[in-house]
C-alpha cells in the first residue's frame, strides 16, 4: 500500500462522493456515481453519508475486484481449466499453468485498497455529521461504522489469505501529504486486528432490515454477515470453539428467518415444510430442491438463477451477496462483468476459464477413481449440472464450460437411469444478472464440521472416544444435510454412511470434499487449501490438487508448490518500485523473474 495507490483511490472516491439521492426500497444498491466534488463540501448531513456509504458499496462491485475474488480464491485449483481464448489474457494464461510472477496483473491489489479507503473515510468523518445534523442519529451511526468495519474487514480478509503478510492501516487517506509505503503487517497480526474490530463492533450492526428493503437484507454488510466472517476468520486463528460460536449464531438466525416464513406461507408449495427440513435437511434451513416430482434444480435458481427474487428462501440461506442487474443501463445497477469475461455468456459460452479436464473425468469416473462426486450409480448429485454445463452420460459434452453464475435456471429430470439436465439460456454478453455469493448458510455449516473435527482430542480412553464420536457425529450431520439436498430422488435414501467416517481424518477428508462440491466456482477452493496447508505445515494436498490439471511441467510445479511461501502470491512489481518498504515474497526471487521456472533453478 503507497501514495500512488491511495492516491488513484483518492479520485475514485471523489467521484463517488456525488451520488444521486436515495429515495426508493432498493435504490441504495442501484445508484450510478455522478460528478466529482470537494471534500471539504461533505460531512455536513446524513445524506452525506448515505453517498459515500453507497460508495463503498460501488467499489467492492467493481470488475477489478471481483475478478481478484474469483482468481486469488479459485483459479490455482483443481477445479479451474483453460476456456475458449484465453490466450487473450496471457496473465491468466500463466496462472492456469502455476507460471506466475511478480509482473502479472493479477497480482496488483489496488482495487481492494480503494475500498478500504473510502471505508476508513466514513468511519472518520461520519461522527462528525452525527454531532451537527439531528437526522443522523447514534444508533445510525453506530450501525454504519459495523457495516463498514465488515466490508473492511471482509477486504483485508481476501488481501491476507493471498499474499499472506499485506500493508495494514485503519487510517484514512485524505491528501498528497501522507505517507503511505507501510511495510507488510503479519499475517497473523492482520487476522488478530480484524477479530478485534469485528468484536468491537457487531453488536451494532443491523439485524434485519425491514420487508420494504428487502435487498438490503444479503446485499448489505448485517451482523449476520459479521457472524459468518467471524466464524471463518476463527477458524483460520485455529480457535475452533470460536468459530463453532459463531456459526451456531449464523445458523440460529436463519432457522427463525425459516420458521417466521413458514408461519406466513403455510401453503406455498415453493417452501419446504417443517417435516421436509427435518427429514431432508437434518433441521436446516437450505434452499429446497423439489421433492414432488422427477425434476429437480429449484435450489440452483432460487440461489444463483431468476428465483432469486423470492427473497425468503433466498434469505434462508445466503448471508451476504454483491448484487447485479441483467439491465445495467435501464436499472442504474452494474452486471456481473467479471463473470461474463471468465465464466461465458451466450455469445461466448465458454469463458476464459472453463472446468478442468479433472473435473469433467471425475463426473464420469466410477470406483476408486471417482474423488469429486460420490459413485454416479448410487445417486444423482445435482450439483453435477449446477457446476458445469452437463446435460448427461455420452450425450454430447464436448462444449465444456461452467454452469453456476452463468445460466438463469436449471432443471434436472431424473426419473431413468440417466438423468437429463436442461438449462436456461445464458446471460447475453454484458448483461450477466447473476448475484456475487460471498457467504450463504451451506459454507458455514461446513466451517463449522471443520472446526467440529479440529476440535478432537489425542487419547483412546473411553472418555476421549465418546467425546470424539459426538464430533464427528455433529460434523457428519451438517455435511450430510448438504450433501441430502443435492440428492436427485424422490424419496430419500442417505448416500453418505456415518459409518464410513471414524476416524478424524476421514472427516476431514469428507468436509473438505464437501466443500469443493458445494461451492465450485464460487471462489473458496484455494483458499480451503491454503487453510489446510497453514494448518498441517505442509503442502502436500494443496500440491496434489494443483497437479491434478497439471499437462505440462509437473516436476517443476511440484517442487515449486512444495515451498509454503509459493502457495501466496508475490507483491506486485510495480507496488514494490513506488513502495520499499515491502519485501518480495521469497518463492519468487526478486520479482523481475519471468516465471517460477527461473526461480526453481537458482
Amino acid at each position: 500500500m503507497n501514495t500512488k495507490i491511495y492516491k488513484k483511490g483518492l479520485m475514485g472516491f471523489m467521484g463517488l462522493m456525488g451520488l444521486m439521492g436515495i429515495t426508493g426500497c432498493s435504490d441504495f444498491l442501484e445508484i450510478k456515481p455522478q460528478n466529482e466534488i470537494i471534500l471539504e463540501d461533505f460531512w455536513n448531513e446524513k445524506a452525506d453519508v448515505d453517498a459515500i456509504l453507497t460508495g463503498c458499496y460501488a467499489g467492492i462491485q467493481e470488475g477489478n475486484v471481483i475478478k481478484r475474488m474469483m482468481v486469488w480464491g479459485e483459479f490455482r485449483s483443481d477445479n479451474i481449466g483453460p476456456g475458449s481464448n484465453v490466450q487473450q489474457d496471457g496473465n491468466l494464461e500463466k496462472i492456469l499453468k502455476e507460471n506466475i510472477d511478480a509482473k502479472n496483473s493479477y497480482t496488483n491489489w489496488e482495487s481492494f485498497y480503494s475500498v478500504i479507503n473510502r471505508c476508513n473515510t466514513l468511519i472518520k468523518y461520519a461522527p462528525g455529521v452525527a454531532a451537527i445534523d439531528p437526522a443522523y442519529t447514534e444508533s445510525e451511526l453506530q450501525a454504519n461504522i459495523a457495516e463498514m468495519v465488515g466490508l473492511r474487514s471482509l477486504c483485508y480478509f481476501y488481501l491476507i489469505r493471498a499474499f499472506r503478510d499485506v500493508p495494514f492501516t485503519r487510517e484514512a487517506y485524505i491528501d498528497d501529504d501522507q505517507t503511505m509505503d507501510l511495510p507488510a503487517t503479519k499475517f497473523d497480526d492482520v487476522l488478530d486486528s480484524l477479530i478485534y474490530d469485528l468484536e468491537s463492533v457487531k453488536n451494532n450492526a443491523v439485524k434485519r432490515y425491514p420487508v420494504t428493503k428487502e435487498m438490503y437484507q444479503t446485499g448489505r454488510i448485517t451482523q449476520d454477515a459479521i457472524h459468518a466472517l467471524l466464524c471463518e476468520l476463527y477458524l483460520w486463528k485455529k480457535d475452533y470453539q470460536n468459530c463453532v460460536r459463531y456459526a451456531d449464531l449464523v445458523i440460529e438466525s436463519k432457522k427463525a428467518i425459516y420458521e417466521e416464513n413458514r408461519k406466513k406461507r403455510t401453503t406455498s408449495s415453493s417452501l419446504q415444510s417443517q417435516d421436509a427440513v427435518e427429514e431432508r435437511f437434518n433441521g436446516f434451513p437450505l434452499a429446497s430442491n423439489s421433492t414432488s416430482s422427477n425434476y429437480f434444480g429449484d435450489a440452483y435458481t432460487t440461489l444463483f438463477g431468476s428465483d432469486r427474487n423470492n427473497i425468503d428462501e433466498v434469505n434462508q440461506e445466503i448471508i451476504f451477496q454483491l448484487v447485479f442487474n441483467d439491465d445495467p443501463q435501464g436499472s442504474g445497477m452494474p452486471a456481473n462483468g467479471a463473470v461474463n469475461d471468465f465464466y461465458g455468456n451466450s455469445q461466448s459460452t465458454t469463458g476464459l476459464v472453463a472446468p478442468s479436464d479433472y473435473i469433467y473425468s471425475q463426473i464420469e469416473a466410477s470406483g476408486q477413481d471417482r474423488k469429486v462426486y460420490a459413485d454416479k450409480n448410487k445417486m444423482f448429485d445435482a450439483r453435477i449440472y449446477a457446476n458445469c454445463r452437463y446435460t448427461g452420460s455420452g450425450s454430447g459434452n464436448s462444449n465444456k464450460s461452467i454452469n453456476k453464475y452463468t445460466t438463469s435456471s436449471l432443471d434436472i429430470y431424473a426419473a431413468g437411469t440417466t438423468p437429463e439436465a436442461s438449462y436456461g439460456s445464458k446471460y447475453p454478453q454484458n448483461q450477466n444478472g447473476s448475484n456475487w455469493v460471498i457467504y450463504r448458510l451451506s459454507d458455514i455449516m461446513l466451517l463449522k464440521a471443520e472446526a467440529l473435527t479440529q476440535m478432537m482430542r489425542d487419547g483412546s480412553d473411553a472418555d476421549a472416544s465418546e467425546y470424539n464420536r459426538n464430533l464427528l457425529d455433529r460434523a457428519f450431520t451438517l455435511v450430510n444435510a448438504i450433501n441430502k439436498r443435492s440428492i436427485c430422488q424422490t424419496q430419500l435414501t442417505d448416500t453418505l454412511v456415518r459409518g464410513n467416517y471414524s476416524s478424524k481424518g476421514d472427516m476431514e477428508t469428507l468436509v473438505l470434499q464437501e466443500r469443493q462440491r458445494e461451492l465450485m466456482f464460487e471462489g473458496k477452493r484455494w483458499f480451503d487449501l491454503v487453510r489446510l496447508s497453514q494448518r498441517t505445515g505442509n503442502t502436500q494436498t494443496l500440491t496434489s490438487a494443483a497437479l491434478q490439471k497439471a499437462t505440462t511441467g509437473a516436476g517443476l510445479i511440484s517442487n515449486h508448490l512444495a515451498k509454503m511461501d509459493a502457495i501466496y502470491w508475490p507483491y506486485n512489481l510495480e507496488e514494490m518500485k513506488v513502495n520499499l518498504n515491502l519485501v518480495q515474497n521469497p518463492a519468487f526471487g526478486s520479482g523481475e523473474d519471468e516465471s517460477y521456472q527461473k526461480t526453481t533453478k537458482k
